[in-house]
Parts: C-alpha cells; structure tokens; sequence
C-alpha cells in the first residue's frame, strides 16, 4: 500500500499526526469527483476486505470546476443523500484530491532520517513547489536509498493549497462527517490496484483513472510511485461533442452516450473515435514525459478506471497508440462480496467509477 498519507492540515484536522496513538479503525471512502460522488465502506477481516457498502450519487453540473468546490451545498445534500439511500451513519471519512493545486515531485534528497527530513522538509522544498511555501501544507514519504547515489534517498514530496484543504475539512464538517484522511488521487488508485492485482517488485506498471473531467496518471513500481500527471481531459470531451454534433442539450447529449446504438450513428461515431484518439494521445504524451528522466524500465502494461474507460473503442484507440496491453481494473477482484448483498450485475456496472474510492476506503484513522 502507497505510504503517503495525505497532504496535511493540522490546525484544521485536529493533531492529525497524533491519530497514531489510537486503535485503527475503519474509514468510508468517498471519491468527489466532478459528476458523481462515490462512496465505499470495507470491513478488514481474517482474509482479506470485505465490502459493506458502496453506491453512487449525481453532482450537479458545475458544482465542482477544474477541481475547485463551487457549489458546496450541492455537495454537502449529495452526501446526505446518499448515505441516506444506504442507511448508513459515516463518522470519519477518507477522500482524495488532484488537480493544479495538488504537487508531487519524486525527488532525491542528501540523506536524512525521517526526524531530520521532518525539521526540513518545508525548507528543502521551497525550490520544488511553484507557490509561496507559506500558502501551502506539505507530506513526504521515503522511498529509500537512491540506487545511483548512495549518499541519497529517494523521497515523495507531496504538497496542496491550505485553502483547497479548508474547504475539503469545512465541507465534510457541514455534512457531520469528520475528514480523517485526506490523500491523493493518483495515490487512491494505486493502493486499490496494488491490493486487486499484486503486481511483482520488477514490474513496471501504468495507472489511469479517467473521470468526467480529470484522468489521473500514475506509474509504479514495487509499492512506489515513480511519476504522476492529472490531465484535464475526461468523459465530458464526449458530451461536449455529442451536443456539438446532434445541436442538443448536456442531458441529452448524456443520454445518448449512454445508449446502445451509440456507434450506428456514422457521424457520431467518427466524433466518439476523436475522442477516443485525444485521450489516448494524452496517455502516450504521459509516458512520453516519463520517459525523458525516467530512470527505471517503460511500462508494460496500462490499467485503466474511471466512468469513462467503457467508452466503446477507448480500449482499442490506447492500445493502437501506445502499443502495450491495456486493460480495465477491476477493483473488486480480491475484495470479499456477499452476493445476499450486491448482486453481480450492480458491482459489474459500478465498478468502473470506484477505483479511487476503493483505494480511500482501505485508509485507516491513524494512518500517517
């Protein structure tokens, strides 16, 4: 499991650091997402987790835009109004953020404890972060010893807007949860993959989680993280398009990329390949830029999540473009399912869209 925990707010998480004194226990993981909340509930037991509860909730448009809450309320009744359709009470809560205001470097540091990393770590990143460093709270986590260098260690520097983080605290604390952990998306994804799948240490692996407006990139190595992009590309390329080429409404435009007969449509069908050709170009441009200062092998393989990776063609378009294997996550594939409970078909349809809150829901209250 990815060790960074979060981009900490400590004034308003309550001594965030100091969870670690007590007993771990459970999180619900809720995803944010630009269309949609998601939220899901593991239970970890003898054999592996297994899942309590899990659904989904429109957002309404524009609530939130280039990844900034702009309808808060919207989102705070959203919330409600789902762990209401579920008939549960949420406590304490994990969930994720990207975007702009979200910075990860993967960087190499002269060798430090974590104590001495800690003292420094706002003055050692001052040159890693394109804002004032006082507007900005900061986590790391230590890979381990740089492999060309001994005399350096590998570091995750992680670092977010105290004021997007505020706003994610106020929200959660209008809707009577408390926000425990706040982590990031990339990362989410990661831990949900690396649980599912187990990929071995020599393994280089490529992570995608293409949403309505955001695709989160990720590439992985044994536990680490070795680059991440958030690209402002996602499934609203597709509406956008629709409504260009059918002059109709975003609902309707929604419900239409949405139906069957999707791809009998010539004209539509040539837009859905432009589409699918652009996000796949932006996952090729990704590993390209990895590939400039990578010092590890390319990728072997891409995974790919999100409501947009069951597009029809999306999978072929990326294959043909960056010409490895893909295939969609499955974020169930370990987790423990009551058929009593889900039924198959639901957790077939929802799967694609809750990888990243799969990844929150296995934080614990406690984690650093």
């Amino acid at each position: 499991m990815h060790a960074v925990a979060s981009v900490e707010y400590r004034q308003e998480m309550k001594g965030f650091c100091a969870m670690t004194l007590f007993k771990k226990k459970d999180l619900v993981g809720i995803d944010i997402g630009s269309s949609s909340m998601k939220l899901v509930q593991l239970k970890e037991t003898r054999i592996g987790y297994e899942l309590v509860n899990i659904g989904m909730a429109p957002l309404p448009v524009e609530a939130i835009v280039d990844n900034t809450l702009m309808d808060t309320s919207a989102i705070v009744e959203a919330l409600r109004t789902l762990t209401k359709s579920l008939n549960i009470r949420v406590n304490q809560a994990a969930c994720s953020i990207s975007g702009n205001s979200v910075i990860i470097r993967n960087i190499r540091f002269p060798y430090l404890t974590a104590d001495e990393l800690e003292e420094q770590i706002n003055w050692e990143a001052e040159q890693y972060i394109p804002f004032d460093i006082n507007d900005v709270n900061i986590d790391f986590h230590i890979l381990g010893p740089d492999e060309i260098d001994p005399k350096k260690m590998k570091v995750i520097l992680v670092a977010s807007k105290k004021e997007l983080i505020k706003e994610y605290v106020s929200l959660f604390k209008d809707a009577g949860v408390s926000l425990t952990v706040l982590d990031v998306d990339a990362f989410a994804l990661q831990n949900a993959f690396e649980l599912n799948y187990e990929p071995s240490a020599d393994e280089v692996i490529a992570l995608a989680n293409i949403g309505d407006a955001t695709m989160n990139f990720n590439i992985i190595k044994n536990g680490s993280s070795l680059f991440t992009r958030d690209i402002q590309l996602g499934g609203g390329l597709y509406t956008r398009e629709i409504q260009k080429k059918h002059s109709v409404t975003r609902d309707e435009a929604e419900k239409l990329k949405l139906s069957e007969g999707l791809l009998d449509d010539e004209f539509l069908r040539m837009g859905i390949e432009q589409c699918n050709d652009t996000l796949a170009m932006e996952l090729y441009r990704s590993m390209d830029f990895y590939g400039v200062n990578a010092t590890e092998e390319k990728a072997t393989k891409l995974y790919i999540s999100g409501g947009c990776s069951s597009t029809p063609l999306l999978l072929d378009a990326i294959r043909d473009r960056l010409d490895i294997p893909v295939e969609i996550i499955d974020p169930f594939r370990k987790i423990i399912c009551r058929e009593k409970r889900f039924t198959p078909a639901y957790l077939q349809e929802i799967a694609p869209h809750v990888t990243v809150a799969m990844g929150l829901a296995m934080r614990r209250y406690g984690d650093k």
